[in-house]
């Protein structure tokens, strides 16, 4: 069933109207009823491209974060053969909100991993709604280490709303594992690439994108916290969660403007939900691209592109 947000009820209507439509056509009424639907159809179109072609920022991050976006499983399942999920961090546990492991993209070996955060009750808290602890962290330096030992690409699915916040994460050393995870993005001699696909929040979010290319889907959000966070600090009101969301410049359009990211992902009319699988073609062919523009370079000198890149963010001649 589809699930619509707040901003999207027009359109909600008039997909409801075809619905019923559809369910109480007859023969004899057929061709009028085709047609009603067909105006119809054009009218919510027109409804859902007038509103998606001036979605404020806060209604980005509502669809940013839209229950039926492909997860990265989707993406995996799409793009990933012979996929070989690899567990644990080596040094306490696995940790379920970072999923990845080795597998073919295109025909070429890659390592790929990234924030899974479930699609129904039962997987999210599995999942712990792919707010990563220190184990899941470590496990992506594991699965890092890996790609530098045999050459391997790595490719970092970003989606979470931070790390985990809870105590015991912190007593595990939470900011050090996301430190060491960033550290070893930045250190790696094979090209990374990582593609934010919802949410990319705080360090849990940097800690695997800080990559050769970062690139976001159209309609994701990358921040330094969640715009209820950063509206608590802010105001002490977690209620201007869209003023905060506006402020802080969390869409991908305004971030491709700064520098901090490298391209922007188009998504279907209307957000990923609507299409996944055009969704993930269009990662597919971005990701591909961006790997290609270091084919046959040396570890040095990826290294020396990646160092440039993080450098020249927020220079000012």
């Amino acid at each position: 069933m589809k699930a619509y947000l707040d901003f999207e009820k027009p359109v909600a209507d008039l997909e409801g109207k075809i619905a019923e439509l559809r369910s109480l056509g007859g023969e004899d009424d057929a061709v009028r009823i085709s047609e009603e639907i067909a105006r119809i159809e054009a009218k919510a179109a027109q409804a859902l491209k007038d509103i998606y072609g001036k979605l404020t920022p806060w209604q980005k991050t509502q669809v940013a974060r839209h229950p039926q976006r492909p997860h990265f499983k989707h993406y995996v399942d799409a793009l990933i053969r012979d996929f070989t999920p690899l567990a644990g961090d080596r040094k306490f546990a696995e940790d379920h909100a970072i999923v990845g492991g080795l597998g073919r993209f295109q025909d070429r070996p890659v390592v790929v991993m990234g924030h899974e955060k479930g699609d129904d009750t039962e997987s999210r808290l599995k999942h712990s709604f792919g707010m990563a602890r220190p184990e899941g962290y470590r496990k992506a330096v594991r699965l890092m280490e890996l790609a530098e030992r045999f050459s391997l690409p790595v490719i970092a699915l970003v989606d979470t709303a931070g790390a985990y916040p809870g105590i015991g994460a912190e007593e595990r050393g939470q900011a050090e594992a996301i430190a060491r995870s960033t550290q070893m993005c930045l250190s790696l001699g094979v090209p990374n690439v990582a593609v934010v696909i919802g949410e990319g929040g705080s360090g849990g979010a940097v800690a695997l994108a800080s990559t050769n290319r970062v690139l976001m889907l159209e309609h994701a959000i990358y921040t330094v916290a969640s715009p209820e966070a950063s509206a608590s600090i802010l105001w002490r009101d977690s209620g201007r969660a869209a003023d905060a969301a506006t402020a802080m410049k969390v869409t991908a359009q305004d971030l491709k403007g700064f520098g901090v990211i490298d391209g922007i992902v188009p998504e279907p009319l209307g957000g990923a939900h609507r299409d996944p699988e055009a969704t993930i073609e269009a990662a597919e062919s971005a990701v591909a691209a961006a790997l290609a523009d270091f084919d046959g370079m040396e570890p040095a000198d990826i290294r020396k592109a990646r160092h440039d890149k993080f450098r020249a963010i927020g220079s000012v001649l």
